[in-house]
């Protein structure tokens, strides 16, 4: 469901045997949508005929339908390879991990399992359909338009950066006969920035509701949204529209920013642990710091598809300089990050005057030592204010280098 193929009124159907379920799915979409047209029937085939008829934009469907079951409907439109992928939530009763792990090479926007929780229902339903209507309201095909007016409207409705990590491998990996196991899943997921603001982003949402505090890492984050929730929202990203980079130099760019942003997030929590500072809340803000230019690359690639034109050779490097840092300073600010996380991700660029924590000291440390060759740097950097301000002299960055 993209910018480009969702119409003004989008168009769903819910194949659902049990009337209060099927009630309560149209309740939450009217409220969500008003005006979407929905369609609904209480068995499999009538649901096969409904889809061979009528072009839809989101589908939901009980696994237990009767007749023709849910999950056989799904794979029978992932054996189709249509293009963009139909958004597909599948409900069920079941929760055990064998049947996750059936259902996950087939890319359900979400699966939820009954009964039916109206407020998580609610949540992800307008994550597919209000953040669809917006984008179709600000994405313009790109022959009408430059390619600087087209990055300067999609500053502030970017999707974000494109997805670093298998996310099917990562949730099966985290899977075990208990379900799933949300320390793995960290260990999996943690290296990725868009995994990573997504989730601090609607953690955060999630504690302001229920008066919680501010969440500042990935392990925090999983903690508070919980095994259902985490793996719906991660699942939901693949959906998204250049969730995954195509472009040749545009995949080569965003290697090259995650292997620095990896590196910075990990001097910083190797100087975290060194003067005893909270690692993971340095390690985030080292992942997260270049998230701007991820989501930049990701919107050039939107371009490309929609038919523009774009001159890798020097043009991709020369508006990374010019949007690259307006794009997540946005990206922070319309997601709600922490402000004290997006403070440690501003010093990782530079100290100005003023008093700084050891935190941000720590962070502007660490995206030096990111930027340094393999063999040169570090006896100019040992002299530098930072850090002397540190207290950390030329051995001990030797020892981190080693690391």
């Amino acid at each position: 469901m993209t910018a480009v193929d969702l119409p003004a009124v989008p168009r769903v159907l819910i194949a659902e045997a049990d009337p209060v379920s099927r009630e309560l799915l149209e309740q939450v979409l009217s409220g969500i949508r008003c005006d979407a047209r929905v369609d609904t029937c209480g068995e499999g085939q009538q649901a096969l005929y409904l889809l061979a008829h009528n072009a839809y934009d989101l589908v939901i469907a009980d696994w237990e339908l009767p007749g023709v079951d849910g999950l056989s409907i799904l794979r029978g439109l992932r054996q189709q390879h249509r293009k963009p992928v139909l958004p597909f939530i599948l409900m069920s009763r079941r929760n055990d991990s064998a049947s996750v792990r059936e259902v996950l090479p087939l890319a359900p926007a979400a699966y939820l399992t009954k009964p039916l929780n109206r407020e998580d229902l609610t949540q992800r339903l307008q994550g597919l359909l209000l953040s669809s209507a917006e984008d179709c309201s600000t994405a313009v095909s790109a022959p009408e338009q430059t390619l600087t007016t087209f990055l300067e409207r999609r500053r502030d409705s970017s999707e974000g950066a494109p997805l670093m990590t298998d996310v099917q491998v990562a949730v099966k990996r985290s899977l075990n006969p208990g379900g799933l196991d949300l320390k793995l899943l960290e260990e999996e997921i943690r290296t990725d920035p868009q995994i990573t603001a997504v989730l601090i982003a609607a953690a955060n949402s999630a504690a302001q509701h229920q008066g919680g505090g501010l969440v500042q890492t990935v392990a925090q984050s999983l903690h508070q949204l919980g095994t259902g929730q985490s793996m719906n929202l991660i699942l939901g990203l693949t959906l998204k529209r250049c969730a995954r980079l195509s472009v040749p130099c545009l995949a080569d760019y965003a290697e090259r920013y995650w292997e620095l942003s990896l590196h910075t997030g990990e001097y910083a929590r190797m100087l975290a642990r060194l003067l005893d500072l909270e690692q993971e809340r340095c390690y985030c803000a080292g992942l997260l710091h270049r998230l701007g230019d991820l989501a930049l690359l990701r919107c050039l690639e939107e371009w490309t598809q929609a038919g523009g034109e774009l001159d890798e050779s020097e043009e991709v490097g020369n508006l990374l300089d010019q949007f690259g840092a307006s794009f997540g300073s946005a990206l922070r600010t319309r997601w709600r990050l922490p402000l004290e996380l997006r403070e440690l991700i501003a010093a990782a660029y530079g100290l100005g005057g003023g008093v700084y924590s050891r935190e941000a000291l720590v962070m502007n440390m660490a995206a030096q030592m990111a930027h340094l060759t393999e063999h040169e740097g570090l006896e100019e950097l040992a002299r530098g204010r930072t850090a002397r301000l540190l207290k950390i002299g030329l051995p001990e960055l030797m020892r981190l280098r080693r690391k």
